[in-house]
């Protein structure tokens, strides 16, 4: 398990490999489809500071306010593919150094990464309440009126944050790996 504390350096994400087991430590940010669509269109500077050398997660978070402050519940990660036309744009204009979701990502985002020194990890999903637990606190929220609860940037620390790498700067790609030795077999099934 290789430690991560954010935030990384682009040397340090660019000795990573596809396939590599990480805990994540430190502050990310949460960001799905109206946090992505906004940071694209009116690129605002007051997040560049947070975003730079740090992971984007995709996750629509379970929150509870206890006591006054905000608390997760719940955060697993959402579908990346719906990011598609966005993250390499996102990822070059925030220098951000790690995207995580699930399912992976195309073709611009693999280039972007690749330019960037930037990786993509995997999250479990099924696991929401466990990786919740690995949030120790939320630093600040953005956009929470105007979005809504899951679509809000959610700026948060988290700790053993665990993640596999499956696409990293060096153009590889576990998804895409895996498509093409489905694809080939399903094609000898049905004798194509």
């Amino acid at each position: 398990m290789i430690k991560l504390n954010l935030p990384i350096s682009e040397e340090e994400t660019r000795k990573l490999k596809m396939g590599d087991e990480v805990s994540i430590n430190g502050i990310m940010v949460t960001g799905r489809d109206a946090a992505h669509e906004w940071m694209i269109k009116e690129k605002p500077d007051e997040i560049r500071e947070l975003l730079k050398d740090t992971i984007i997660y995709h996750c629509g978070p379970v929150v509870k306010k206890e006591n006054g402050e905000w608390k997760f519940v719940a955060a697993g990660p959402t579908t990346s593919i719906r990011e598609e036309p966005y993250e390499g744009d996102v990822i070059k204009e925030y220098g951000i150094r790690g995207v995580m979701g699930k399912g992976g990502m195309g073709e611009k985002t693999l280039q972007a990464l690749g330019e960037n020194g930037s990786v993509y990890l995997h999250a479990v999903g099924g696991a929401a309440t466990l990786l919740g637990q690995a949030v120790k606190r939320v630093v600040d929220v953005i956009k929470l009126e105007e979005f809504g609860v899951p679509e809000a940037l959610w700026v948060i620390e988290v700790e053993d944050f665990q993640a596999v790498v499956t696409m990293d700067s060096h153009g590889n790609s576990l998804h895409k790996t895996v498509k093409q030795a489905s694809d080939k077999i399903a094609n000898e099934l049905i004798g194509i």
